[in-house]
């Protein structure tokens, strides 16, 4: 197959991939993560999915056992029978740009798998924890027929909060002993989570990084009919509590449904998706050349005047 696809092959593509095959379904992101004009052909011969899939994301500070958890929950999910697709956003590289932790080494149990699709993506730079493709892979996923995608975020810490905007439910997950009460209040953390999940919480200071999520959650003023984020203790390695995380979930998209939020955050996604879209073609149109840079650089002109010169074109 040439690098430089035509229509009719990146239609056999999308028809390989939404029948299974898992390397035209690595193929068709790899195509959405590379952009260029391919990007437009993938969204246009993809089906549009028969249901949505249930998006879930993971987030909280390195350590705290993200890629444990995200394994402890393919199997949960594998077990209801849900074919399930995991997006693990990694740090990229800064000498190739991509990612550099390739969380498939750690994931070998569902390897094999045909209901299970397990994609590294870099983030390449983009701060928010994800990859600035990560709404097109998740569109690529959804009519590809999975019913659970979860989305691994880098674990930044404090610069994560992206996830928010693009998952259904989103998970912080925390750990005793690496002072991440202080640091979700520094965050913002308490405004992302839908489902706090205490992960090792067979160590020492478990029921204390407890007293300080719920007294935290105290201090906030709520409308009694908003929703109200349970904290679920897991040791994920050895999937405990891992079924409770999923009935949290379970329970929040019911929530979801029933006051018509979730409704509402899928058109807020497709909103943010197209304007994305829309700026990214708008920088690319009016990209500054080096001759204006110069310019403002050399006190020729003002940057605001620079920029009415790139606007008049």
């Amino acid at each position: 197959m040439t690098s430089q696809l035509v229509d009719t092959e990146v239609a056999e593509l999308a028809e390989r991939a939404v029948g299974g095959d898992q390397r035209a379904i690595g193929r068709m992101i790899s195509l959405v993560e590379n952009g260029g004009s391919q990007v437009r052909q993938v969204a246009a011969v993809l089906p549009a999915p028969d249901r949505p899939a249930r998006v879930i994301g993971l987030t909280g500070s390195p350590g705290v056992g993200k890629s444990t958890t995200t394994t402890a929950l393919v199997s949960g999910y594998r077990k209801e029978g849900q074919r399930v697709a995991v997006l693990a956003v990694d740090p990229s590289s800064p000498f190739t740009g991509g990612a550099i932790l390739g969380d498939r080494v750690r994931m070998q149990e569902h390897a094999t798998d045909p209901d299970v699709f397990i994609r590294s993506m870099s983030s390449r730079g983009h701060l928010g924890g994800l990859a600035a493709a990560t709404p097109q892979v998740v569109r690529v996923l959804e009519s590809c027929g999975f019913d659970v995608i979860l989305i691994e975020t880098v674990g930044v810490g404090q610069a994560e909060v992206e996830i928010a905007g693009l998952a259904d439910t989103t998970l912080v997950l925390l750990a005793p002993g690496m002072g991440d009460g202080i640091q979700a209040v520094k965050a913002g953390i308490l405004e992302v989570a839908d489902v706090f999940v205490i992960n090792k919480s067979d160590r020492d200071g478990a029921d204390a990084t407890y007293r300080d999520i719920r007294s935290m959650m105290a201090l906030i003023t709520r409308d009694p009919n908003e929703w109200r984020q349970p904290i679920v203790k897991t040791i994920a390695h050895r999937g405990e509590g891992i079924a409770d995380v999923i009935a949290a979930v379970d329970k929040h998209r019911d929530w979801l449904a029933e006051h018509g939020e979730l409704e509402r955050r899928r058109r807020d996604r497709a909103k943010a998706e197209v304007t994305a879209i829309v700026l990214g073609v708008l920088a690319k149109r009016f990209a500054v050349t080096e001759d204006i840079a110069a310019r403002v650089a050399e006190g020729e002109i003002d940057p605001y005047g620079a920029a009415e010169d790139v606007l008049s074109r």
